[in-house]
C-alpha cells in the first residue's frame, strides 16, 4: 500500500511524463482525451506533439483545476469539461465521440495535497473536507463524526486495507465530533504507537478520500468506457497510485487483452512502467506510481 504522502510537492509536477509520451505517442494531428487533466502538465506536453487543440477535451472534476487549465490554455480552441470522469466519458460516449488518446492519472494533485482548506493533508491541517468537486454534499466530515463504528471500519479495511480497521473505528467514534485534519491524524495515531517512517494515519486518510469520492466505483464503471472511446489503434495509459486502483486497471486490461481472436487491445508492457531514479529526485510523489497502457486493435 502506498501513501498519498508521497504526492505532497512544492508543485504540480506531471507525473511519468516521459513514460506518458512514450505510450501515447502523440502525432499531429491526433486527438486526445485527458480525463483528470489537473493543471493541464500531461496536456501540454502532449499538445507540442500534436498541435491540435480543437481535437483535445480536457476533464476534471474540481473547479480551482477548471480556472487553472482556462489560464493555461487560454485562447486555445481546447474543451474543458468539469465532470466527474464516469459522467464526462457517458456523455462523450452518448455524443458519439472517439479519440487516438487517453489518459487518466488517478492521484489526487498536490495543490490538492498542499491547501490545508481542502482538508486532504495529514500534514496541513484544516477542516475534516477531501471532496474533488467541493458542489457534492458528502465530505470526510460526515462519514468521520455521522457513520457507525461497523461502517468506517469496513471503509478503513476495504479501501485503506487498514490492519487496525476496528480499533481505528472505536477511537474515532469515542472521540466525536472530530473537526480538523490534525484532530483525526493524532486519534488514530493512538492505535499505532511507536515511530514510523509513513505517519500511522496515511491508510485513514486514503480510505476516507476513496470513500468520499467514490474512486473505484467510478473507476469500475469508467473503464470499459474509456475502451469504447478509443479509435482504432488509439492508445490509452491509465496511472495508478496504490495497489487497489492499479488492480481494477490491470484486470481490465489484461481481460481485454490476450491471445483470443476478440482480444480487443495490445498491451504496450507486461509490468507496469514506474518512475526512473532520476525523476524520484525532484518528484517524489511519482515514487508510488504505476503506469498501464495498451493499444486498440
Amino acid at each position: 500500500m502506498h501513501s498519498d504522502e508521497d504526492q505532497i510537492s512544492s508543485k504540480h509536477i506531471p507525473v511519468l511524463l516521459d513514460e506518458v509520451l512514450q505510450c501515447l505517442d502523440p502525432r499531429p494531428g491526433d486527438s486526445y482525451l485527458d480525463l483528470t487533466a489537473g493543471y493541464g502538465g500531461h496536456a501540454s506536453a502532449v499538445l507540442e506533439h500534436t498541435h491540435a487543440p480543437e481535437k483535445t477535451v480536457l476533464v476534471d472534476r474540481d473547479s480551482n483545476a477548471i480556472h487553472e487549465l482556462q489560464q493555461v490554455f487560454e485562447g486555445e480552441k481546447i474543451e474543458l469539461v468539469q465532470r466527474d470522469f464516469l459522467a464526462a466519458s457517458q456523455r462523450l460516449a452518448a455524443d458519439g465521440r472517439s479519440f487516438d488518446m487517453i489518459l487518466a492519472d488517478l492521484g489526487v494533485s498536490s495543490p490538492h495535497l498542499n491547501e490545508a482548506e481542502r482538508g486532504f493533508a495529514i500534514a496541513n491541517n484544516g477542516p475534516l473536507d477531501m471532496r474533488m468537486d467541493q458542489s457534492q454534499e458528502l465530505s470526510a466530515a460526515t462519514i468521520v463524526n455521522t457513520y457507525s463504528e461497523t461502517e468506517l471500519a469496513d471503509i478503513l479495511w476495504r479501501y485503506g486495507e487498514e490492519p487496525k480497521s476496528r480499533q481505528i473505528a472505536r477511537l474515532i467514534t469515542g472521540n466525536r465530533p472530530i473537526d480538523t485534519t490534525s484532530q483525526l491524524a493524532l486519534i488514530v495515531a493512538r492505535a499505532w504507537p511507536g515511530r514510523s517512517r509513513v505517519h500511522p494515519a496515511t491508510r485513514t486518510f486514503q480510505a476516507l478520500r476513496i470513500a468520499v469520492n467514490d474512486e473505484l466505483q467510478l473507476l469500475e464503471q469508467a473503464l470499459p468506457i474509456w475502451l469504447n472511446l478509443l479509435k482504432p489503434g488509439g492508445r490509452i495509459a491509465i496511472i495508478s497510485f496504490h495497489s487497489l486502483e492499479d488492480a481494477i486497471v490491470k484486470r481490465l486490461l489484461q481481460e481485454q487483452a490476450g491471445d483470443r481472436y476478440d482480444a480487443e487491445l495490445r498491451l504496450l508492457s507486461k509490468r507496469p512502467l514506474t518512475a526512473s531514479p532520476q525523476e524520484l529526485v525532484f518528484n517524489p510523489r511519482a515514487r508510488s506510481a504505476k503506469l498501464r497502457a495498451a493499444v486498440k486493435k
